[in-house]
């Protein structure tokens, strides 16, 4: 049985953080890896929040860093659920800081794509409800992220295809 559809907003959640001086790499900026782990972790609370249970991340589509974090800064992490399908899920991240030292509006400092897939108990994947986009902002990140699954799809079959011709014998 299918369970009920839910609208992303059921499931959306922002996570604040102050960014300190452990999170930083070599340059004096937070390291990307941190910015990782956040957005995954987020992301994971977001997509078991839509699911109802348990999920374990599987892909992350992409990330992009686009300026660097500060220590002192106020990191904002937004995450929702972009699409749903049978078990695996897209939660997208918008990462955003608040300038220690500044005043001015948020700036975007990264975006992220995470796919995760939702598991029981024994660790199979489970059913989990349809997404129902409401907005017309919410379709299109829904169409979006049915764009960057048909690419991660596609991807995948030509690797694997690759791997199925068979190597030309040594001459010689």
């Amino acid at each position: 049985m299918t369970p009920a559809g839910k609208a992303p907003e059921e499931s959306r959640l922002t996570l604040s953080q102050i960014m300190g001086a452990t999170d930083t790499n070599l340059l004096g900026t937070v390291h990307g890896g941190v910015l990782m782990r956040l957005a995954d972790s987020l992301a994971g609370v977001v997509t078991a929040r839509h699911s109802g249970g348990p999920t374990v991340t599987v892909a992350i589509d992409e990330m992009v860093f686009v300026t660097p974090v500060q220590v002192g800064d106020v990191l904002h992490l937004h995450s929702q659920v972009n699409w749903a399908g049978t078990s695996s899920m897209e939660a997208g991240v918008r990462l955003m800081a608040d300038r220690w030292d500044r005043t001015d509006l948020p700036i975007h400092v990264a975006s992220a794509y995470l796919v995760f897939v939702a598991v029981d108990e024994e660790g199979s994947s489970r059913q989990v409800p349809p997404l129902l986009p409401q907005t017309e902002e919410e379709r299109r990140r829904f169409r979006e992220a049915e764009i960057r699954r048909s690419h991660r799809l596609a991807r995948r079959d030509a690797i694997v295809s690759s791997r199925a011709i068979a190597p030309e014998p040594a001459q010689g």
